[in-house]
């Protein structure tokens, strides 16, 4: 009984002594409401919010980038060294089982106070079995094993917290390119206005019917507008750049889908501001961050009581090799030690007073996480709310200095006005549009901050498409042509560039084929077939119920010649990072037939 009693007490103390502050969740004083929440919201923090703009080229975009971006993938491997990490961690939980075998020949002195004995030289033959076990009994491989497994799930966050940023991080630069567009649009049109009334003036001037002073006035407005337009040509090239690095591509253009005044501006989440603990990703993260650290107090304390140790070993030996395994050549051992420290000079309550301050450091960055992510809601729901507003204000000014503009001309032509109130009116005029262009594409962009703020379900959702293998993409059915199978490992995508319509084709095996058809809506004006990744083709075909595109390297060529029926035509051009071609118009008939096209790479 007392043997049982014992036996149960030392089991107990195996399985659950730890030394060490077990982790408490620290009691937050979250809002009851946000401030700037508006009465209309909609439970769509669990769904793929992006597709609520209504812009297919969007969604593609978001899926391109899920699946290729780098940050993505340098996530993914850090989990995975994580994980690694935890396993090295508690593996010392376990009996370490080894093995050794020696075979060694080996000659003593003569000439020793003790001389050898027996055969000399003499072999020795050598095969061991041995275990060692170190008993964590104040539960130190335990706390680190806890906080390995805190870290692991840190960085399992930190990777979504990637992916929260990297789809809004998509959805709001193209957002701004689309603005930047409009802005471009809106400055090209008022170029041209401008051109026109120097144009004018200059005329007028010839006549005598105007001074040289007002030619100069409109040659300043002109010059205003012309100097617009290579800053806004700068913006797009870069924000196209880092779209194409989002995607995990080289630099180069982007598609474009719908304008601004065309998408839809999504609906706001429903939440609490205590949801935010479960929902963001790097609230979640600081969290297991704390809890790492508050494990790491324990594993330090734990070095203060004795460590204790057991080992055996089993084998056989001889110094005959065909005896090695015959009963007389067994041995084995088996022990235990105990070994705990006197003095260290400080060095184990260095490592406490240490792991400690980590634990308090890693408390605050969790209670100042809480803090930001609150502000960081508030600021986007703040504006989304006067974003409207100003966009409201501002289309109001912008129909009033139009008007301004109009009746300004108006009396200027009969005589009745100065031009330099034709002057003020459209120097005002010119940025309050480009302003407005700009305000529309903040209050888009303020939603998609607002679903970053607020994380939720859809951010697994991401992660689903991020982790999901990469295969052909699908076209969008409000695109204008769809792809058919393409090659074993090459995958395609359609996208709308302005009127035409690119089928991308990325290089995987170098050869395949698809089928290319034309939506409800009949073919678009122009259809081109992209292969990136491809260094050469040695063919390429695309054939249709009407006619067929033949391109082929001719004889001691080295380009491809391309012929439709019996004519020859220019249908391939090579540019840095892809091979164009365009299909011939005559291939794309009004009935929709599909388009077979077929492609192989140069050896």
């Amino acid at each position: 009984m007392r043997r049982s009693s014992i036996a149960g007490l030392v089991g107990a103390l195996l399985a659950g002594c730890m030394v060490g502050p077990d982790y408490v969740k620290p009691k937050i004083d979250a809002p009851s409401a946000f401030i700037y929440q508006p009465q209309q919201v909609a439970e769509t923090a669990n769904t793929q919010w992006w597709g609520q703009f209504g812009d297919p080229v969007l969604d593609q975009l978001i899926a391109d980038a899920l699946a290729s971006n780098k940050n993505v993938k340098i996530a993914a491997a850090n989990v995975e060294q994580a994980a690694g990490v935890l396993t090295t961690t508690r593996a010392p939980l376990y009996p370490q089982v080894n093995y050794q075998g020696d075979a060694a020949r080996q000659r003593l002195s003569q000439n020793t106070a003790i001389p050898a004995s027996g055969a000399n030289p003499a072999n020795n033959y050598q095969v061991l079995a041995g275990a060692t076990w170190e008993i964590d009994l104040w539960g130190r491989v335990r706390r680190l094993t806890e906080s390995a497994q805190a870290n692991l799930l840190a960085t399992e966050e930190a990777r979504r917290g990637v992916i929260l940023s990297l789809v809004a991080s998509v959805g709001t630069s193209y957002l701004q390119l689309r603005g930047l567009d409009e802005q471009l649009e809106i400055a090209k049109r008022t170029l041209n206005t401008y051109s026109e009334s120097l144009k004018y003036f200059e005329l007028k001037f010839k006549y005598g019917q105007s001074s040289q002073m007002n030619v100069e006035q409109v040659k300043v407005q002109y010059q205003t507008a012309a100097a617009q337009i290579p800053l806004i040509k700068i913006q797009i090239a870069q924000l196209e750049n880092a779209i194409s690095i989002l995607l995990g591509n080289n630099p180069g253009s982007i598609p474009r889908g719908k304008s601004l005044r065309e998408l839809a501006l999504p609906e706001v989440p429903a939440g609490m501001p205590s949801q935010l603990l479960e929902r963001r990703p790097d609230l979640l993260q600081t969290e297991q961050q704390l809890i790492a650290a508050n494990a790491q107090i324990g594993a330090a304390k734990a070095q203060y009581y004795p460590s204790i140790s057991l080992t055996a070993a089993f084998g056989v030996a001889s110094s005959q090799l065909d005896s090695l395994f015959k009963g007389p050549a067994q041995v084995w051992n088996y022990g235990g030690s105990i070994i705990g420290p006197i003095f260290t000079g400080g060095a184990i309550s260095g490592q406490v007073a240490q792991a400690t301050a980590g634990q308090k450091a890693a408390l605050l960055s969790y209670e100042l996480a809480i803090q930001s992510a609150f502000a960081d809601v508030e600021n986007a729901l703040v504006s989304r709310q006067q974003l409207g507003e100003q966009i409201l204000a501002q289309e109001a000014l912008v129909q009033a200095l139009r008007e301004y503009s109009r009746f300004a001309n108006l009396q200027f032509n009969g005589g009745y006005a100065p031009y330099t109130d034709v002057l003020q009116a459209e120097q005002q005029l010119f940025p309050a549009e480009l302003n407005l262009a700009a305000a529309r594409a903040g209050l888009l962009s303020s939603v998609v901050r607002i679903y970053q703020a607020t994380g939720g379900g859809w951010v697994d959702l991401a992660q689903k498409a991020a982790d999901a293998p990469s295969k052909p993409a699908e076209a969008s059915p409000n695109a204008p042509v769809k792809p058919g199978a393409a090659g074993a490992n090459d995958r395609m995508e359609v996208v709308m560039e302005g009127d035409a319509s690119v089928v991308n084709i990325y290089h995987g095996q170098g050869a395949g084929g698809a089928e290319v058809r034309a939506p409800k809506s009949g073919w678009p004006p122009r259809v081109l077939v992209r292969l990136r990744g491809f260094a050469s083709l040695a063919n390429f075909t695309a054939e249709s119920a009407s006619g067929k595109l033949n391109c082929a390297i001719p004889k001691g060529g080295t380009e491809l010649s391309c012929q439709l029926g019996s004519a020859r035509v220019e249908a391939v051009s090579k540019r840095s990072d892809y091979i164009e071609v365009t299909l011939p118009a005559s291939l794309l008939k009004d009935n929709g037939a599909p388009v077979e096209v077929h492609w192989l790479e140069r050896a």
